[in-house]
């Protein structure tokens, strides 16, 4: 991870959060007073944003962490995760920015996970998208990895994908094509997002590396593989369901890309609880 980055959003954080002007911490606890914690589930999770969650206390100061666990695997409900020791002050005031933190990239590694594992036994893979959270996609995107996903582009420079909107500009899948291949001809890769046959089909005719089969039912999409043939990589996207996975693990795609693993998740239920002043 970019722990430039991620510095400078705990920074931002802390500062939004006021740390340095908590009226309760500061005016009930003096500056010596050392306290222990433990960071407990309260729920049935896998466990991501170790790291970060320690890198607040690591820039408040004087706290310690010991981990009972490791980045990435499953902690069962009411597991304590952390035991954490040092500066009482620091310690709550960095305890919600750390757990904001630590919830949401838990939240979204679960998630990911319990998508992977329904899609086992198939060689498709899940994706992510660019619906992140504005400035934290790094932390997303890496979530969605240590779920056991896998990162579509992280931004506009990755790769071409052109979408209803640019085929409307250019005037239709072919010209669109053309234009970025005339000024990149082989280093980026381009991507169509298809909604009906005819735009499978003339997507193959212009040659377009990865075909996105969007908002198809699946008699479409089984039509749409067959005019593919293996010409090209083939994404599904749009409408993606857990209740629908079984029906698609069944067809010949390669990647199934998931805007809700980010966009809409919900975050994993972690606390700070058992402390110890002293």
């Amino acid at each position: 991870m970019n722990f430039i980055l991620i510095d400078k959003i705990i920074n931002e954080a802390l500062i939004e959060d006021a740390i340095y002007d908590d009226v309760t911490t500061l005016n009930i606890i003096s500056k010596d007073k050392k306290a222990k914690i433990d960071l407990i589930a309260k729920e049935d999770l896998i466990i991501c944003g170790l790291e970060v969650f320690k890198r607040v206390f690591d820039i408040l100061g004087d706290v310690n962490i010991e981990f009972h666990y490791n980045e990435g695997e499953f902690i069962k409900n009411k597991e304590i995760v952390a035991t954490l020791e040092g500066n009482a002050q620091n310690i709550l005031l960095g305890e919600r920015v750390a757990l904001n933190l630590l919830q949401r990239m838990s939240g979204i590694a679960t998630k990911t996970y319990n998508i992977v594992k329904l899609l086992e036994g198939s060689k498709i893979k899940v994706l992510d998208t660019r619906k992140t959270t504005p400035l934290f996609r790094t932390l997303e995107k890496y979530s969605v990895k240590i779920g056991g996903g896998y990162n579509h582009r992280f931004n506009l420079s990755d790769m071409a994908m052109i979408k209803d909107n640019h085929i409307k500009a250019a005037g239709s899948i072919t010209k669109a094509v053309n234009a970025i291949r005339k000024n990149n001809p082989f280093i980026k890769k381009i991507e169509v997002e298809c909604e009906t046959l005819a735009d499978v089909t003339e997507a193959i005719i212009a040659k377009a590396d990865i075909i996105m089969l969007d908002n198809m039912d699946n008699d479409t999409m089984k039509k749409a593989i067959n005019i593919i043939n293996k010409q090209a990589i083939i994404e599904v996207s749009g409408n993606v369901t857990e209740e629908r996975i079984n029906t698609l693990k069944t067809l010949d795609i390669d990647y199934i890309s998931i805007g809700a693993l980010t966009h809409s998740v919900k975050s994993s239920d972690l606390s700070m609880k058992n402390l110890v002043i002293f």
